[in-house]
C-alpha cells in the first residue's frame, strides 16, 4: 500500500506499470474505492502506467469534515499527479469520478491528455435530491443507502446471479465514512458543468451502462454532445458500474478510443 499527504489529507493510491508508458488515472464513484477497477486494470496494463486512488472520505484515505466541493476533489487529484511527477495523464472517472475529471480538465487543461467519462454527467441529480440524500444519511447512516445503491450499481441479472459479490460491494459501501459520504454528496449537489463542458477541448469518450438508472444513458449522451470532441458509447448488460459488470467490454471500448486518438 502507498500513501501520500496532499495538502492536509492523506490519500491511498496504487501505481502499476512502467514509468515510460502513458499515464492513465482512475477516479471512483460515491461509496466505492479503487478496487472497483480490479477487473479492468489487467486488460490495460500492457499499454499504460495505471494510477488508482481513494478520493478523500473513501477507502483508506482521510475523511475530513464536510462539506467538500468538486474543486477540492479535483485539486486532490492534481496534487496526486504533482506528487507522482506526472505532467499529463488520461483520466478515467466514473460517476462522481467523472465529474472530478471534468473539474480537473477545466481547471488544469494542460494536465489532461484525454478523458473517459463513465456513467456520469455534466450535472448529476438536483440540489433537492442531494439534500434529501444528505438528510437520509445523517439520520440513518450510510447503511440506509446500501439497498438503493446496489439497485443502482448493478443490473437485476447481476444482483440475482452474483449474490456474494453484491454482499461484498455492500460491505465496501459500508466502509465509507459518514463524513466522506456526506462531503461527496455536497460536492455533487453543487457541481454543474452544463455550461462549461463546451470548454473541454480534449477528446472524450463517454460510456454508460444501458441499465443505469443513477446516471441514465440520456445523461451521458447529453454530456457527449456538450464536449466538442466527445463521443458516446453504450455498454450492454450493465448498470451504473460497468467496470464491474462488463470489464472486458469497457476495456475494449477504451482501447478502441485510445487508438482513435493516437494514445496507443
Amino acid at each position: 500500500m502507498s500513501f501520500l499527504k496532499i495538502g492536509q489529507i492523506v490519500h491511498h493510491y496504487v501505481v502499476e506499470g512502467a514509468v515510460e508508458k502513458p499515464a492513465l488515472v482512475f477516479s471512483n464513484s460515491l461509496g466505492s474505492d479503487l478496487r472497483i477497477w480490479d477487473a479492468v486494470v489487467p486488460l490495460l496494463a500492457e499499454q499504460f502506467r495505471i494510477i488508482r486512488y481513494d478520493k478523500r472520505g473513501h477507502g483508506l484515505s482521510d475523511a475530513p469534515e464536510p462539506p467538500y466541493s468538486i474543486n477540492n476533489l479535483a485539486q486532490d487529484l492534481a496534487g496526486l499527479l504533482d506528487a507522482l511527477q506526472i505532467a499529463q495523464a488520461v483520466i478515467c472517472g466514473i460517476s462522481v469520478g467523472g465529474v472530478i475529471a471534468q473539474a480537473l480538465t477545466l481547471a488544469h487543461p494542460e494536465r489532461v491528455r484525454a478523458l473517459v467519462l463513465s456513467d456520469t454527467g455534466a450535472r448529476i441529480g438536483t440540489t433537492a435530491s442531494w439534500e434529501e440524500r444528505i438528510a437520509s444519511v445523517k439520520s440513518g447512516g450510510v447503511k440506509a443507502w446500501v439497498k438503493p445503491s446496489m439497485e443502482r450499481w448493478f443490473s437485476e441479472a447481476f444482483r440475482r446471479s452474483r449474490v456474494a459479490d453484491v454482499a461484498g460491494y455492500s460491505n465496501m459501501l459500508l466502509t465509507t465514512t459518514l463524513d466522506g459520504y456526506i462531503g461527496t454528496c455536497c460536492a455533487l449537489r453543487d457541481a454543474d458543468f452544463t455550461l462549461e463542458a463546451a470548454r473541454i477541448k480534449q477528446p472524450a469518450l463517454v460510456l454508460c451502462g444501458d441499465q443505469d438508472i443513477a446516471t441514465p444513458p440520456e445523461l451521458g449522451q447529453d454530456l457527449a454532445r456538450h464536449i466538442p470532441r466527445g463521443q458516446f458509447s453504450l455498454i450492454k448488460a450493465a448498470a451504473h458500474l460497468p467496470c464491474i459488470e462488463q470489464p472486458e467490454a469497457m476495456a475494449d471500448r477504451m482501447l478502441e478510443f485510445f487508438r482513435e486518438v493516437h494514445i496507443v
